[in-house]
């Protein structure tokens, strides 16, 4: 007999509240207050739309220096039928250690049974499994240290989206900027743009993880990546991540559907030497009127 939606959600909550129970202490377990209420407000009322996807990250302890390990989880509606979305991250691994510690974590969730509940197999898998990896990560970087100073690079995404208001929507982007390490700006509106700077690895996390499958109309229109010797906090055009909100034009009233001053933003981006992008965004040459 078919599962349905209904079921897959029970499910999940019963698998949070073991977790939970597992992991009592404030902060190893990172859950957005409404989450769990939404979901249960859908079991109530299966006729309505469907809750967001439930998302969480639980903070591992590994090793006996208790080096952190942070998973992050993504369920779809239909998990347990369907596979979780799993990624592991650490301060303390390279990019190449943590790609190698998630290829193997998603072979070893794909083996187990469909239709089982499976974090806290995950939890159990990373603990064991994370050691390894931060030990060759630790290598690395003492062999990094004994040798010639080596370029580090800033990395600067240039995303467009159709429109950007929604508050639920926002609070991810500025929630995983300040999480990343991320400078840039959102502009809130439509159209929506953002920008983030910081290291590469942060900047992909930070794309990976506001691009997820019911945002439509998004997309990175261009990429810088610039190498130095020196800090490249130097190299930085944002000194914070930026919360844009400019002027619409018309009377729009109470409806969302509104479009930017697009010669303020020009403006905006011409005084952060970045007036070039306005073309790349927009196809258009941005041009400002004469005061």
């Amino acid at each position: 007999m078919a599962v349905t939606v209904k079921e897959c959600l029970e499910l999940q909550l019963l698998e949070v509240e073991m977790l939970f129970s597992m992991f009592p202490k404030r902060g190893e377990i990172n859950l957005d207050k409404d989450a769990v209420p939404s979901i249960q407000r859908y079991l109530k009322n299966a006729n309505g739309a469907l809750p967001p996807q439930l998302e969480y990250c639980i903070a591992l302890d590994v090793g006996e220096e208790k080096v952190k390990v942070e998973l992050q989880v993504r369920l779809p509606h239909m998990y347990p039928q369907v596979a979780p979305q799993l990624f592991a991250r650490s301060d303390a691994l390279h990019r190449q250690q943590q790609l190698q510690l998630n290829t193997c974590l998603t072979s070893h969730i794909s083996s187990l049974d469909s239709g089982d509940l499976c974090i806290c197999e995950a939890v159990q898998w990373v603990k064991d499994n994370s050691l390894p990896y931060l030990e060759n990560s630790k290598i690395s970087s003492e062999h990094a240290s004994k040798e010639v100073r080596v370029k580090e690079s800033l990395h600067r995404m240039w995303i467009y989206s159709h429109h950007i208001y929604r508050q639920e929507l926002r609070k991810k982007i500025f929630d995983s900027a300040k999480k990343l390490n991320l400078t840039g700006f959102c502009l809130t509106g439509k159209p929506g743009v953002i920008c983030v700077e910081g290291l590469q690895e942060n900047c992909e996390e930070f794309w990976r993880v506001i691009r997820y499958p019911n945002w439509k109309h998004i997309s990175c229109k261009h990429v810088d990546n610039i190498e130095t010797e020196g800090n490249i906090d130097d190299l930085r055009l944002f000194h914070g991540f930026e919360d844009l909100q400019f002027q619409a034009h018309g009377d729009y009233g109470l409806r969302n559907d509104y479009h930017m001053d697009l010669g303020q933003f020009l403006e905006f981006l011409k005084q952060h030497q970045s007036g070039h992008i306005f073309q790349i965004l927009f196809g258009v040459e941005g041009k400002l009127s004469d005061k």
